[in-house]
């Protein structure tokens, strides 16, 4: 590490949380910076571009009192990093990684760079396992896998807060001893509301003991909430692939993040690309998500379940669309089951997870689980295309047949879709085989002869 370098008087430039500064010394990107003022406090900052004769420094911090001849520059010759140590479980962070729970720091055993270090693709080996979630439409239909990254996409006003609460609070490994797994939650531009609803919803469940919250507010600068999954991921690194803990990290809401990345973008003064996004992001997003996985020879796993909203509830709209460029499917929850009053609204039919077949089945979930999967999802498929015929010729016009699927997609959304309490994989499966036993056996097409008639007509005899 470098010794500190002290520039005076080379701030020329103050815009919004930026600081144009003349380049008096030799600096690296993304270097830690000390912004110090007239009250002496120190400001935190990073060297976020170069150029041969000036630099600019983003202040995490507000810039509300600096002076272009006063502010002095303590360049520390080393990027952000974050401690860490066996402690971080059952603390909160804020979005600069310093303690926010009133309790003493962190025993720090070591310090990391937040912007990580690359996986070598050599070493990544594929997502296995199963994580159970508690919720029905993802853990039989979309099942999340350890190692995995699979976003949630939200509407505004859907429950999307509540669902990331529940989730973190009873995602399990099945078979696993409790301290093998760990929950890192990360709150971008929350407001305090509901960051503090996060918090108390935690600690009540005693889900907090086994997770470490970074939490970024509303009104904090965007600067931060640039910085805040990155905290998040550091530490969820080290407790995966340091201490060898299978960690789910949650961030909510990416959305947030991308709409602060615009804004320092605009800053900058860079060239918008698409809806006034810059055209890295893509890449940046990239260096967010990609720090998931599992790597040959280390015992822990890192899974991602990032949540975001869509602007004006389009799918198509750039952050969805390169978040899913990115991961590995997706979770869609839905405006027009909310309106139905079924809770969590997720979509069935837009879902998708495209690691699912490597982490279920046989060995991994249930023999079962498979097929059962695959065959609600067709007849649920069959159902919201009869929904179609029935609203041009009338439910009596359909044959009997198209009249049960019609019949099964109501009681799918209002019985295994829709759920006040968590359930457990083998508690789906037996709603999925419940209501699969009102259609006829010969449109199972998805099942095995020996699951039909272990499953469905013994179970109907008896």
């Amino acid at each position: 590490m470098q010794p500190d370098i002290t520039l005076n008087r080379a701030t020329h430039r103050i815009e919004g949380p930026l600081l144009f500064v003349r380049r008096e010394a030799d600096v690296g990107l993304n270097e830690a910076v000390e912004v110090l003022g007239d009250s002496g406090m120190p400001r935190v900052g990073r060297i976020a571009a170069l150029g041969s004769e000036e630099m600019v420094v983003e202040v995490l911090e507000s810039t509300m009192g600096l002076a272009l001849d006063d502010t002095r520059l303590r360049i520390r010759g080393a990027p952000l990093m974050l401690d860490v140590g066996p402690g971080m479980l059952g603390r909160v962070f804020n979005s600069v990684g310093e303690v926010a729970d009133g309790g003493p720091p962190i025993a720090a055993e070591r310090s990391l760079r937040i912007e990580g270090l690359a996986i070598n693709p050599a070493a990544r080996a594929l997502p296995r396992d199963f994580i159970e979630t508690g919720v029905a439409s993802i853990d039989l239909l979309n099942s999340l896998v350890r190692g995995q990254k699979l976003p949630l996409f939200s509407c505004g006003g859907l429950p999307h807060d509540r669902l990331a609460v529940e989730i973190a609070q009873q995602a399990r490994l099945r078979g696993g001893e409790t301290g093998d797994f760990a929950i890192v939650f990360a709150g971008i531009g929350v407001p305090y509301d509901t960051a503090e609803r996060f918090r108390a919803a935690m600690e009540a469940s005693g889900a907090l003991a086994h997770t470490v919250m970074v939490l970024n507010h509303a009104d904090e600068p965007s600067t931060q909430r640039l910085l805040t999954p990155r905290y998040a991921l550091t530490a969820a690194e080290y407790l995966a692939f340091v201490e060898g803990r299978h960690v789910l990290v949650i961030l909510t809401d990416m959305t947030n993040y991308c709409e602060a990345l615009r804004e320092v973008s605009a800053s900058h003064g860079e060239i918008p690309s698409r809806k006034g996004y810059p055209g890295y992001m893509y890449s940046d997003l990239a260096t967010l998500f990609e720090r998931a996985g599992c790597i040959q020879g280390l015992a822990g796993t890192l899974t991602q379940l990032p949540i975001l909203t869509m602007p004006g509830d389009d799918i198509g709209h750039p952050i969805p669309d390169l978040t899913g460029y990115i991961t590995e499917g997706q979770i869609v929850l839905g405006r027009e089951l909310d309106r139905k009053g079924i809770y969590p609204p997720i979509e069935v039919l837009p879902s998708l997870s495209r690691l699912m077949d490597a982490g279920i089945g046989e060995g991994y979930t249930h023999g079962d689980h498979p097929a059962l999967a695959q065959q609600l999802f067709a007849s649920y498929a069959r159902a919201v295309r009869v929904r179609v015929l029935a609203s041009v010729m009338g439910v009596e016009g359909l044959p009997e047949n198209d009249q049960k699927f019609l019949a099964f997609g109501d009681a799918f959304e209002q019985g295994f879709v829709a759920q006040d309490a968590p359930r457990t994989l083998e508690d789906s499966m037996g709603v999925g085989w419940e209501l699969l036993r009102d259609l006829p056996p010969t449109e199972l097409t998805r099942l095995s002869e020996e699951q039909i008639v272990r499953e469905i007509e013994g179970q109907a005899h008896g």
